[in-house]
């Protein structure tokens, strides 16, 4: 996982998780969006990475589309098991440049950007589900 993946991760896991389910799902297709018109625009300068976006924004509709939320088509996923794919599609996407061969390209600076952005929304999506730290200071405390 290149060091921006690794330094957003650190900085976002314990931040107040104030993105809504319905701003994920908005924020997901604008993603997705992003990177089939970035797979258009390197199609004729570099097939390995406009391959790699297409991929990746086609594993990141999947996954929105089969997920119970607002932007889902068909509640297949759970929404808390999404956001373990998201963090799985950020892992790969951060992973196409080496995957692919063209880590030493400019192209390269997309992916690690989209990867970022994926585990800093992921993060900061509120799934509805408390975290373990307060589950325990509250048990502790009853």
């Amino acid at each position: 996982m290149p060091f921006s993946t690794a330094a957003t991760d650190a900085i976002t896991r314990r931040a107040p998780k104030f993105i809504s389910p319905k701003a994920h799902a908005v924020i997901d297709y604008l993603m997705i969006g992003t990177f089939f018109v970035t797979g258009a625009l390197f199609w004729r300068r570099n097939r390995r990475a406009a391959i790699s976006a297409l991929m990746c924004g086609g594993a990141e509709l999947t996954n929105t589309l089969f997920t119970d939320y607002p932007g889902g088509v068909a509640p297949v996923i759970s929404f808390p098991f999404h956001r373990k794919i998201d963090f799985g599609l950020a892992a790969m996407t951060a992973t196409m440049p080496e995957f692919m061969s063209f880590h030493g390209h400019p192209e390269n600076k997309f992916f690690v950007t989209q990867a970022a952005i994926i585990t800093a929304v992921t993060n900061l999506t509120n799934t509805g589900r408390r975290r373990r730290f307060s589950e325990k200071r509250r048990l502790g405390a009853a």
